[in-house]
């Protein structure tokens, strides 16, 4: 019976089992004894199954006191399988977004997958990353491991307009560059005390990185939520807690250059 329905012996004891299938009588030597009833219920459980019903579906359109009609069920599945249908179509629409990406950008960042305007910015900074000489800054790194998770959770507030923000101000010739010196400067300060002089320079130079319109911004951002705001929650709490006490203060101090600009 198997074989002329086309599923495996193997099928049918598991239909036995789960009482979808109600099993035959046996004969004397104990083999099960099938007719033709049986193989017509099989073959309709078969056609259930490869329409997509669930094994608890199929069982419900089997019973005879389910309440559900083969329609509905069918009805439901369809639905199901349209919803399941576009998020396949969105998968790929961004799939053909990322391999246009990598071509664009000659290949995804290590942090990725990211949107386009995060992909700019990150290819932006591999290049010029690429032109200096020694290994990249720690902070460069950091700072988009932090910019990718902020788009991806999408939780953060001004996660997505921190890499707009970014965006521009690397988007001015010469800019990424002034921004790998500040980099730089930053890494110096690793074992440097909060006094040493030259957390003040680091702030300066970090702030002169800011264009003027995106220091006004920041600036009244900052005058209405406070200096330390951004390091209170989430993630931008672990992005800041890396900083060394130099480091933190140097920020601090470019905050505070950018709110007196924007004044």
């Amino acid at each position: 019976m198997a074989g002329l329905v086309g599923v495996s012996t193997r099928a049918v004891r598991h239909y036995h089992h789960l009482g979808l299938l109600p099993e035959p009588a046996r004969r004397a030597n104990g083999y099960r004894e099938y007719g033709l009833a049986d193989a017509v219920a099989l073959a309709r459980l078969r056609r259930l199954v490869e329409l997509g019903l669930g094994l608890e579906e199929v069982r419900d359109v089997l019973a005879d006191d389910s309440g559900r009609e083969l329609a509905e069920v069918l009805a439901e599945l369809d639905a199901d399988l349209a919803r399941q249908e576009e998020g396949i179509r969105s998968r790929r629409v961004r799939l053909a977004a990322l391999r246009r990406q990598a071509e664009e950008h000659g290949g995804l960042p290590a942090e990725g997958p990211v949107s386009d305007e995060l992909a700019a910015v990150f290819g932006r900074m591999a290049r010029v990353s690429a032109a200096r000489p020694g290994p990249e800054p720690a902070m460069a790194a950091r700072e988009r491991e932090v910019l990718a998770l902020l788009e991806t959770t999408g939780q953060e507030p001004g996660g997505r307009r921190m890499a707009e923000v970014l965006g521009e101000m690397i988007a001015e010739p010469g800019a990424a560059e002034r921004m790998y010196e500040v980099y730089g400067l930053f890494e110096a300060l690793a074992e440097a005390a909060p006094d040493d002089p030259r957390v003040a320079r680091a702030a300066r130079a970090l702030a002169d990185c800011v264009p003027d319109a995106v220091a006004a911004e920041l600036g009244r951002a900052a005058e209405a939520a406070g200096p330390d705001a951004a390091a209170e929650h989430g993630v931008l709490a672990a992005f800041h807690a890396q900083f060394t006490p130099a480091q933190a203060a140097a920020v601090r101090g470019a905050v505070e250059l950018i709110t007196a600009r924007a004044r």
